[in-house]
């Protein structure tokens, strides 16, 4: 009896292994072809490919340098999350079965990228601000006050002001199928920034709804977004002050910029979220903003309404504590 469990151990722990082996080898060979595909724009090198029994895989230490820029972009990890290694076996066979993806998809499955450093004087940032301000064409971008809040996005040399070297990024957009509905819950972390967590909870079947392809119309049933100050808020009073604006100037431009953002995407704030991230740019390190429309909502139409008649439609509110 004991020989046969010592048996039973060593062959797991073999098949375990040579799973995993063949796992990574067909990974790591896709993965070679695409940076051989991607040459002529990109350069990749990476360090290997890691996989956990938690249903992680992962390509590790990976370096890229976009064609026509010297500068270096370098990503600790970026993969998919499942929710077992057998998960990820399956997931090697998807392309034989791509007329069943309900046979293929797990009820959970994620997409993760951990550890990608940009210098904040890189070309490519510098390049893409610019790009950034001539979509913008706004009046008020040299504005002391626009520039030091980041009303149209942080500069380079504003970044630097405000005591950034480099920026670490982390993001992880999981989806989760339910009976009636999925949801897709999304971290997003700066590193000294800020850090935002949500979860958008949207009507019917996640299989059935994607396969639509161009006629998806995807119809928010919740969303919560949970957004947590990291010491930005408390760097940019600090820089505005210095360039001479008054504490009541500083939180007047940062509520322009929400506004502004709010036009952007077709909303106009009104009380219920104004007071409380208020209250959050005067000190509380939290800020929660919700929405519990009465009824799902195609996200892709919320632009048809008149934008102050958006955070009724949505049932937005938020919370500073």
């Amino acid at each position: 009896m004991k020989n046969l469990i010592i048996w039973a151990i060593i062959l797991g722990v073999v098949g375990y292994g040579g799973s995993k082996f063949l796992l990574h080898h067909k990974v790591a060979k896709g993965v070679d072809g695409a940076v051989l595909m991607m040459s002529p724009f990109v350069n990749v090198e990476y360090d290997g490919v890691s996989s956990t029994m938690t249903g992680e895989l992962t390509i590790d230490g990976i370096r890229a340098r976009v064609t026509g820029f010297k500068d270096e972009i370098y990503i600790e990890r970026l993969g998919i999350d499942t929710p077992s290694y057998f998960s990820l076996l399956n997931l090697t066979d998807a392309a034989k079965n791509v007329q069943n993806p309900d046979d293929i998809i797990p009820d959970y499955f994620g997409f993760i990228a951990e550890g990608v450093h940009m210098s904040v004087n890189a070309d490519y940032f510098r390049k893409l601000h610019s790009e950034i301000m001539k979509q913008v064409q706004a009046t008020d971008s040299e504005d002391p006050a626009a520039a030091c809040t980041g009303k149209y996005g942080f500069s380079p040399e504003v970044l630097t002001r405000l005591g950034y070297t480099e920026q670490v990024v982390s993001v992880s957009a999981h989806f989760h199928r339910g009976e009636s509905n999925y949801s897709v819950s999304m971290t997003s972390l700066v590193e000294g920034m800020w850090e935002v967590d949500a979860e958008l909870t949207l009507a019917g079947d996640m299989v059935s709804e994607i396969s639509k392809g161009p006629r998806y119309r995807p119809r928010m049933s919740s969303m919560r977004i949970e957004y947590v100050d990291q010491s930005l808020n408390g760097r940019v009073a600090d820089y505005c002050g210095r360039l001479g604006l008054s504490q009541d100037e500083i939180l007047v431009a940062q509520l322009d910029k929400l506004q502004h953002f709010g036009k952007e995407n077709g909303i106009e704030f009104d009380e219920y979220v104004i007071d409380p991230y208020t209250e959050f740019l005067k000190g509380k390190s939290t800020l929660v903003v919700t929405a519990e429309p009465n009824e799902p909502v195609s996200i892709s139409q919320i632009g048809l309404y008149k934008p102050s008649d958006v955070p009724a439609l949505l049932d937005l509110s938020a919370e500073a504590f």
